[in-house]
Order: structure tokens, then C-alpha cells, then sequence
């Protein structure tokens, strides 16, 4: 039937942004499937409770490791779209994925875990660009299978950043600056690009595409966001510049993974985002849905001065 939703599984959607995506996916309607690694003991408390609240919207869970082929292929035989949202280190673990895709023979889309920067068209420091040369091979081995993908860069993760960023949840008057504070950084919210995504994977348009998350109300420098959040909550902040070349010197000096962050924080602040344009013929998420009305900056920080979020960017510190 036409009006029947497509069938979606992720990958690691019980991880930080994969939890968006399922409860995306769940709130749009489609069936959806998550296949995560089975409970122990050892499980916390907050992945208990995420389990239960996801299987209360209706999701499904699949319980296995990415070394059970079969189960995978099973899984993805009842499915019509895959999307993976595995971490860092298990960037590379989606050539099993993709293996397994290719037995099933019946996957509509597939879209690997990107949700970042868009690594065809940037050349940041050694130790992240040795990173996004593991997207890459995903990205290329998936193509010369010929498999239906799309492949999303989503930029920074809104609430993660500008609590990296701001320290919403301190008392302290210091704000670190990088480099000069004014390169433009693209932040958008978890809920939107979850949102965003469900809609791109189910999109004819987007078949064999990469699509740019790149709102421009998202689209602000350092200086400009610190600015923003003095004038919402009525205190001034020291801003404290690092010098590029202090940043530099870490991602050369610091041992692996810890010279990873550096660079990234180099390639974002820096650098900036919006280092490329945007040519006529490439899709940007809010360009194709311009009736969806994403969250902006503006509106994160009123939520952010209600309800400071709790996590620690630690991965950065």
C-alpha cells in the first residue's frame, strides 16, 4: 500500500544522538526497530529507563552484537530503511552492517553514521581528518555496492555545544573563545536533526544524495552566541581567547584519542562550518522542508535559561 510507512532499524539508537532518531521515528508513524546490545547486570539505570520509555512509544528492540550476521540479516529482511548511529569507535564496525545489507537485498536506504561535519569537503588537522577517512571508506564502500543511501552532514548537536560552550549549568563568569570567536558554526538541535533525518531517509529526492543540515537562523559565530546568552540571562562573561597555535600544539602533542577533540574543536571554532558554500544543486534540509519549523538558536537558549542541561561535554575536556 502507498500509504503504508516504511519499516526503519537503527543502529545504536539507544546512544546519544541514535535516541533522537528513534523516538523521531517512532512520533512520524513508522514501525520502528533498534537493535541494540542485550541488558546485563551491569546496564544503567538511565539505558533501562531509555529502553522502557522507547518501547513504550512503540519501538521495537532487537537484541544482538554487531558479530551476530544472521540475526542482522534477519533483522533487516523486516525492515525497509537502516540508519546507523554508532559512536566514534565503532565507526568502522558498519562494513558488518553493510555485509549484511548486501545478503538481505531488500534495503530501500541506508544511511551510515555521519551526523557531523561534512567530510568530502573539508581537510581538517591530521588526527580528525584520519577519523573522517574512516566515514569516508563507509561512504565509498557503500556507494561501489550500490546501495541506496543518503548521507547526512547535520553539523554540530545544538544542546551538546552550546552546553560545551556557554557552561549553562555553572556559576562561573569565564567563557573559552577559540581562535578569534568569529567563525561561523552551524548548531542544530538533537530533536531537528532527528526530525530531519527520518524525513531525508524516507525522501525520494534525497536517494543517492548528501544533505547539508545548514538552517539559516543555525548560523552564528563564538562571539555572536556569548553575546546572545548575556542579553537572554542578564550577566556579562570574561571571554577567554585560545590561541589557534595553543590548539594546534595539543592536537600534535596530546597521545590518541585525546588529540582527537582538539582538532575538532579546531576544524569547528576555527575554522568554521560554513568553510564551503553551498552550490545550487546540493540539498539543505531546511530548503527542502520549508514548512517544518526547526528550532533555532535563538529559541534553544530561551529552553537553555529554563532548564540547564545536566551533561558534561566531557569528550572535549
Amino acid at each position: 500500500m502507498e500509504n503504508e510507512k516504511s519499516k526503519i532499524l537503527i543502529f545504536g539508537g539507544t546512544g546519544y544522538i541514535g535516541n533522537y532518531l528513534a523516538k523521531a521515528s517512532c512520533l512520524l508513524g513508522h514501525p520502528t526497530y533498534v537493535y541494540a546490545r542485550p541488558l546485563t547486570p551491569k546496564t544503567t539505570p538511565s539505558k533501562l529507563e531509555l529502553h522502557k520509555e522507547l518501547h513504550s512509544m512503540g519501538a521495537t528492540f532487537v537484541l544482538g552484537e554487531l558479530e551476530e550476521h544472521e540475526k542482522i540479516v534477519s533483522a533487516l529482511r523486516e525492515v525497509d530503511i537502516v540508519i546507523s548511529a554508532l559512536a566514534y569507535p565503532q565507526v568502522l564496525d558498519q562494513l558488518k552492517i553493510i555485509d549484511a545489507i548486501k545478503v538481505a537485498g531488500n534495503i530501500k536506504r541506508f544511511l551510515p553514521s555521519d551526523f557531523g561535519v561534512e567530510e568530502d569537503r573539508i581537510t581538517p588537522l591530521p588526527p580528525f581528518e584520519a577519523f573522517l577517512d574512516k566515514k569516508r571508506k563507509i561512504r565509498r564502500v557503500v556507494e561501489a555496492a550500490g546501495i541506496p543511501y543518503t548521507f547526512v552532514s547535520a553539523n554540530c548537536f545544538g544542546s551538546y555545544f552550546l552546553n560545551y560552550l556557554l557552561h549553562s549549568h555553572e556559576k562561573g563568569d569565564d567563557i573559552a573563545v577559540y581562535g578569534s570567536g568569529e567563525a561561523k558554526v552551524v548548531l542544530n538541535y538533537e530533536e531537528d536533526i532527528a526530525t530531519y533525518t527520518i524525513k531525508v531517509a524516507n525522501d525520494p529526492r534525497t536517494c543517492n544524495r548528501v544533505v547539508i543540515y545548514r538552517p539559516l537562523k543555525n548560523i552564528l559565530s563564538q562571539l555572536e552566541l556569548i553575546s546572545l546568552w548575556e542579553k537572554k540571562n542578564g550577566r556579562s562573561f570574561n571571554r577567554i581567547h585560545v590561541p589557534e597555535e595553543e590548539i594546534v600544539k595539543l592536537s600534535e602533542t596530546l597521545p590518541p584519542p585525546k588529540d582527537i577533540p582538539m582538532s575538532i574543536l579546531h576544524s569547528i571554532f576555527i575554522k568554521g562550518q560554513t568553510v564551503f558554500e553551498l552550490r545550487e544543486d546540493d540539498m539543505e534540509a531546511s530548503r527542502l522542508y520549508p514548512d517544518f519549523k526547526y528550532t533555532t538558536i535563538d529559541q534553544l537558549l530561551d529552553i537553555f535559561l529554563v532548564n540547564p542541561p545536566k551533561f558534561a561535554a566531557a569528550a572535549f575536556e
